[in-house]
């Protein structure tokens, strides 16, 4: 029985891992561009006017692969990495919860039991995220840096990987964990809102008697645009903040950072990119979650 129970465990966390890296892919190509243009806006609020500024002259100075998608390879490797252990820790979570609170069956666990579960599960998704979208910002806002990365090293055309090299070799690991503070600070109780947003919604979208599985693609991909758009409502600041420390180079504390911003700026200046960061966010959620839903039905063999 005990090891029935393991393969059973063993399966559905390579269920949620598939499911999750599948996902990960999707919403990437999905929400790219205005990922993008949300970075510049963060980091170089002055730079342009705004959301349809930025996507206009990158999109003219740039291109489309160079410019808008510009680190869309580190941001695959980024939602891969961050949506398949995110997605696999998500689920054992659950069932953490579910034995704290002597609940049965995760399915049956409240809004917040989900909420506190994805909040814990994206302590472990943080450590992989970090790298790859330290790489992702620093590609998306190499010409307004100047096209250099580290010292006096011309960068415009830089590859992931030759970029990816060149951190290593100046900075060694820890230059790839720059802006983890503030990384934590964005996906822990972002993703509280995230889930507890998305699981809250399925349960509001049923109808009487229907379980929330149920609901259909639409009402589904509507659940995972609320997640999404809960998620960076309540925690944008951070996000601002991660992103100055880690194209800027930044050794500055997060805190330090922050009231740097507001000192110079303004409040408002920490949620600079809010708007392009929720016009993708709803598709790219969406999508997100109704490839991960279905991808599960289709691998544990449910119709």
């Amino acid at each position: 029985m005990k090891g029935s129970g393991s393969e059973n465990n063993f399966k559905t966390g390579a269920i949620d891992f598939t499911a999750g890296s599948l996902g990960g892919v999707a919403q990437v190509y999905v929400s790219q561009p205005m990922d993008t243009v949300k970075v510049k806006l963060q980091t170089f609020p002055k730079l342009y006017k705004n959301m349809i500024d930025c996507s206009i002259q990158t999109y003219r100075k740039d291109g489309i692969f160079r410019g808008l998608y510009a680190g869309s390879i580190p941001a695959v490797a980024a939602n891969v990495a961050e949506n398949s252990v995110l997605f696999a820790a998500y689920g054992g979570c659950q069932k953490l919860i579910a034995y704290t609170q002597g609940v049965e069956n995760t399915k049956d666990l409240s809004v917040l039991g989900n909420a506190f579960a994805g909040f814990l599960a994206a302590f472990f998704s943080t450590f992989t995220l970090c790298p790859t979208e330290l790489v992702k910002c620093k590609l998306q806002a190499m010409r307004e840096t100047g096209g250099t990365v580290g010292k006096d090293i011309k960068a415009q055309n830089i590859t992931p990987f030759q970029l990816t090299r060149q951190i290593f070799r100046t900075e060694g690991i820890a230059g790839f964990y720059r802006g983890l503070t503030s990384t934590f600070m964005r996906e822990m109780p972002g993703y509280f809102f995230f889930f507890g947003g998305y699981e809250g919604t399925r349960e509001f979208l049923a109808k009487p008697g229907q379980s929330k599985e149920d609901i259909g693609a639409l009402n589904t991909m509507i659940a995972g645009a609320v997640g999404g758009v809960t998620l960076w409502v309540m925690v944008f600041p951070a996000d601002v903040i991660k992103s100055r420390i880690q194209v800027n180079n930044s050794k500055s504390s997060m805190t330090s950072v922050g009231l740097h911003i507001i000192r110079t700026e303004g409040f408002a200046a920490l949620y600079n990119g809010l708007l392009p960061s929720v016009l993708r966010t709803i598709p790219a959620t969406a999508t997100l979650f109704i490839v991960y839903e279905y991808t599960k039905k289709v691998l544990e063999g449910r119709h």
